[in-house]
């Protein structure tokens, strides 16, 4: 028994982010025409994709979480080639 496609529903907080010369694309997103959580997804520039564990109530809740890891470990957190110690 195959389930079907759902459709998503994007927040328009997702979208590229660029520091220091690098670029990640956020991705906030859940099942459309629901009340379910939002999901947080981010793709670095080397095409590594980070989900978060956790679901957040708002969109907005989602984009904090990202910019506290922005501000925190910077843009270069987000991708699979980090440099060493980090």
């Amino acid at each position: 028994m195959s389930i079907p496609d759902r459709e998503l529903e994007h927040s328009p907080l997702g979208g590229p982010i660029t520091r220091d010369g690098h670029t990640v694309t956020v991705h906030i997103y859940r099942f459309a025409s629901t009340e379910d959580e939002w999901t947080l997804e981010v793709v670095g520039w080397d095409s590594s994709h980070i989900v978060w564990d956790e679901t957040f109530e708002s969109d907005l809740d989602a984009y904090e979480a990202f910019e506290r890891v922005l501000a925190e470990d910077g843009i270069r957190s987000f991708s699979e080639d980090k440099p060493a110690g980090h």
